[in-house]
């Protein structure tokens, strides 16, 4: 009876951990998914970028301060999302909420600085139907942007159900995989900075 007992429970837990493995590897295909769909964004900016039809160009509308406080309010809100995984792992509750606070309104500035942004080149006249350069532009940038949306909306449902539920395996499992895809988008701006924003606002 007792080896029953314990067979059963091998069982389980190998069947626990064939489907944390196929969720895990699920997500990471997703995430190269997104790889590919941010490289296409990047491949089409950049045979567009000089294509401004007469308007302006980046040299003209980025102002490298404002994405420099964007840049550093999004890298920060990574640091903070890292110290709630590492709070989650050790079982503290009230820890992993508080850095995930703290990651959503550091992610939220830079998510409002962003539409800011947008608004200010549509009610110039700049939007994405003046010329090539601005279409490409909007559209990766936004894009971006709607990860981070999605991205918020995921770290608000966390907290709730960390909240109410407390840190087991699979809400531990999920925190991980929400760290992953915030550290991601992470890259992808850094990649945007430095493509769009940087290279554009120093060459006309």
């Amino acid at each position: 009876m007792a080896a029953e007992i314990e067979i059963h429970n091998t069982n389980r837990l190998i069947e626990s951990y064939d489907r944390d493995a196929t969720t895990i590897l699920g997500f990471w295909v997703y995430l190269m998914t997104d790889c590919v769909l941010f490289a296409s964004l990047f491949a089409v900016f950049a045979v567009l970028r000089n294509n401004t039809f007469g308007g302006p160009s980046g040299a003209t509308l980025f102002s490298l301060p404002y994405v420099l406080a964007e840049t550093f309010s999004l890298l920060t809100s990574s640091f903070t999302c890292g110290l709630a995984v590492l709070s989650a792992q050790r079982g503290n509750k009230k820890h992993t909420i508080f850095w995930f606070g703290v990651t959503f309104l550091l992610g939220l500035i830079f998510l409002i600085m962003e539409i800011s942004e947008f608004h200010k080149f549509v009610k110039m006249g700049d939007s994405w139907q003046r010329s090539g350069f601005l279409s490409s532009y909007f559209t990766l940038v936004g894009t971006h942007g709607l990860h981070i949306t999605i991205g918020l909306i995921w770290i608000a449902v966390m907290c709730v159900y960390v909240y109410k539920r407390g840190i087991g395996q699979t809400t531990l499992k999920r925190i991980r995989m929400l760290s992953l895809f915030w550290h991601f988008l992470d890259v992808v701006w850094i990649f945007i900075f430095t493509v769009v924003y940087l290279f554009g606002a120093l060459h006309a």
